[in-house]
């Protein structure tokens, strides 16, 4: 047993299905204040949120994450309760041990050591912690940069506890992510009998060659940083479950990831021209989730390859693959931003863990990052 482990499985044990806490917070900010640091409840609407600060000066090193997880899904379907945590062969099974209370745990007591080494250390460190990535993610980090945008409260670097590794820990940290947009489109059409298709419009009909061009499209080739933006329909729905009434409406969601060569504007563009193309009669409306966000190599990136080569033993790689983070939120204040956690090949999946010894390495590489920033 250790610290970081401890603190994980009391979190783990905390039934905080987004938007729920269940005192995880609570739990963190009363490490955090032993360790001196200034507590401040930011709660919008249903979400709780914590900012938290040690010192008043920059440059300010912040550790961001989230306290709530995604349903469990079937309970008789886990080898153990999710909410009883379980070590098993040197992995700790539960909801979140991997995305991202085990992360939560290593931040705190990677904290907790370097305060207690290093009490005078230069600038300030602090947390903005939410329960709302799981879910709309609207009431969130996104709200508390509001709050601290507007009094002028910046962060220099942020470090996310993001699973972002894939066969050890810190072998893969993500530098960036692509932007995330979304789009309902409703086709309209003239609900008949199918039998009489003559007095009908089949809006299913009407929107497949539409949907055939826009599967075609190369929206971009990508670049040194972000892999092609990428492209799917999601849900396709339709007709009343009767096979003998053609439908009056068809209705598709779709999803582009997409890289800094596009952005949400051209993509809406070119929809737009393809549906006029197609002279079909419908209704979109638009969602953007996240525009991409790229940290340049600088020093949070240099200690997080410091940290994780003098720790773990091995060169880490830059990577933006993948999904949104609240990341996406934080980059635009202008800070260098990085995800860097445990593996991530069980997340949101039954029987979700993180091994053991993972869980003090990563809080190790934290306090080496932290060595790195604010003391050398």
């Amino acid at each position: 047993m250790s610290d970081t482990l401890d603190l994980a499985i009391d979190l783990i044990s905390r039934e905080s299905v987004t938007p729920e806490d269940a005192g995880c917070q609570e739990t963190m900010m009363n490490r955090l204040a032993a360790c001196g640091f200034a507590n401040e409840n930011l709660r919008f609407d249903d979400v709780d949120n914590f900012w938290s600060r040690r010192g008043t000066e920059a440059p300010v090193f912040c550790f961001a994450g989230h306290t709530d997880v995604v349903p469990t899904g079937p309970l008789d379907r886990w080898g153990s309760h999710p909410f009883k945590p379980e070590i098993r062969d040197g992995m700790l099974y539960g909801r979140g041990a991997a995305d991202m209370k085990g992360s939560l745990a290593a931040m705190i007591t990677a904290t907790e050591r370097f305060v207690a080494n290093h009490p005078d250390h230069k600038g300030s460190i602090a947390y903005l912690i939410t329960s709302d990535e799981e879910g709309p993610s609207i009431n969130g980090t996104v709200k508390v940069v509001e709050t601290l945008e507007a009094r002028n409260e910046k962060m220099d670097w942020c470090l996310v506890g993001e699973p972002s590794s894939t066969q050890h820990v810190g072998d893969i940290v993500k530098n960036g992510r692509r932007g995330s947009h979304n789009a309902r489109l409703v086709v309209k059409g003239k609900q008949g009998h199918v039998a009489y298709p003559h007095l009908a419009k089949n809006p299913v009909h009407l929107v497949t060659p539409f949907l055939n061009d826009l599967v075609s499209v190369e929206w971009d080739q990508g670049n040194d940083h972000f892999p092609p933006t990428t492209f799917q329909i999601s849900n396709i729905s339709a007709g009343t479950g009767a096979t003998n009434v053609i439908p009056g409406t068809c209705e598709i969601l779709f999803n582009w990831r997409y890289s800094t060569e596009t952005n949400h504007h051209k993509l809406e563009r070119t929809v737009k021209e393809l549906l006029d193309k197609h002279g079909l009669d419908y209704e979109i409306d638009w969602t953007l989730s996240g525009m991409p966000f790229l940290t340049a190599e600088g020093e949070l990136v240099d200690a997080a390859k410091v940290a994780i080569k003098e720790i773990a033993g091995y060169d880490t790689e830059l990577s933006t693959s993948g999904g949104t983070s609240d990341g996406r939120f934080i980059a635009p204040t202008g800070a260098q931003v990085l995800e860097l956690g445990p593996l991530n090949a069980t997340i949101h999946q039954l029987n979700e863990c993180v091994s053991v010894e993972d869980l003090d390495t990563l809080s190790a590489v934290y306090e080496r990052m932290l060595e790195e920033l604010l003391i050398n």
